[in-house]
């Protein structure tokens, strides 16, 4: 019998990469979005969220979320949509984020939630239904789109959480959390 340490690393190996493929999908603005299910920490309903002044308008303020500051951006004002008004199915993504090399927080992980208009499933997105981003112009940031995947004949864009939120983003997210 293998050692039970190769067992757990073979069973976590095929869990990352049955979860690969996994995207969270949500609404924002009428339009499909996904993050990769290996992002998502856990998804809440809109809880109380407390401004913190001086921050720019997409981040909405903290939470405390089982005794943990964390801060909450509104991703529809991040991904240049329309300010929405809340409604009854409005909830909160909580994502986990490596910061990168460029930041002060570089390698760590960062936990910060994100308001979304609905969530719809955990849906399966195989490689071979993703294509790249279309070219949108010399003025659109198409940065933090991973790829359009295609579902039962819709396109779901594609998030790369990461990029969405730039270096300094993140450090204002940060600074908000206290």
């Amino acid at each position: 019998m293998p050692p039970l340490a190769h067992t757990a690393a073979a069973v976590r190996a095929r869990t990352t990469r049955s979860a690969a493929d996994k995207y969270l999908a949500f609404t924002l603005a009428a339009e499909r979005f996904a993050i990769p299910i290996l992002k998502i920490q856990e998804i809440i309903g809109l809880l109380d969220i407390t401004p913190v002044p001086r921050m720019p308008d997409w981040l909405r303020g903290v939470i405390n979320l089982r005794g943990r500051v964390i801060p909450v951006i509104d991703l529809r004002l991040k991904l240049g949509l329309p300010r929405g008004i809340d409604g009854k199915r409005s909830c909160i993504v909580v994502v986990q984020m490596t910061a990168t090399a460029s930041s002060a927080t570089a390698g760590q992980t960062l936990i910060l939630g994100a308001v979304v208009d609905l969530v719809n499933e955990v849906q399966n997105i195989p490689a071979t239904d993703i294509e790249p981003a279309p070219a949108m112009g010399t003025g659109i940031d198409s940065a933090c789109i991973v790829g359009m995947g295609k579902v039962g004949g819709k396109v779901v864009v594609l998030l790369d959480i990461e990029k969405a939120l730039s270096t300094a983003d993140l450090g204002a997210a940060q600074a908000a959390s206290g």
